[in-house]
């Protein structure tokens, strides 16, 4: 059996090879989503550290102020 010019088995190769590159394309499209996810993940732990130094750094200002303000009034 003959599908236009060519046998049949020929169309099922190019069929099955235009399968395979759109799931390579899921495969490849799916491992992005994923690494993006890690990457902002991995960003927030880092901004929620960033941000706690900086309020340790506020308090421990705030709280050294305090001391030199009480040295200097006695």
């Amino acid at each position: 059996m003959m599908i236009g010019p060519f046998p049949w088995w020929i169309a099922v190769i190019i069929g099955l090879i235009i399968f395979s590159g759109y799931m390579a394309f899921r495969a490849i499209r799916s491992e992005m989503r994923l690494e993006q996810e890690f990457i902002e993940k991995e960003g927030k732990v880092y901004m929620d550290r960033i941000e706690e130094e900086r309020k340790h750094k506020e308090e421990t200002n705030q709280s050294g102020k305090g001391e030199d303000e009480v040295q200097s009034i006695s």
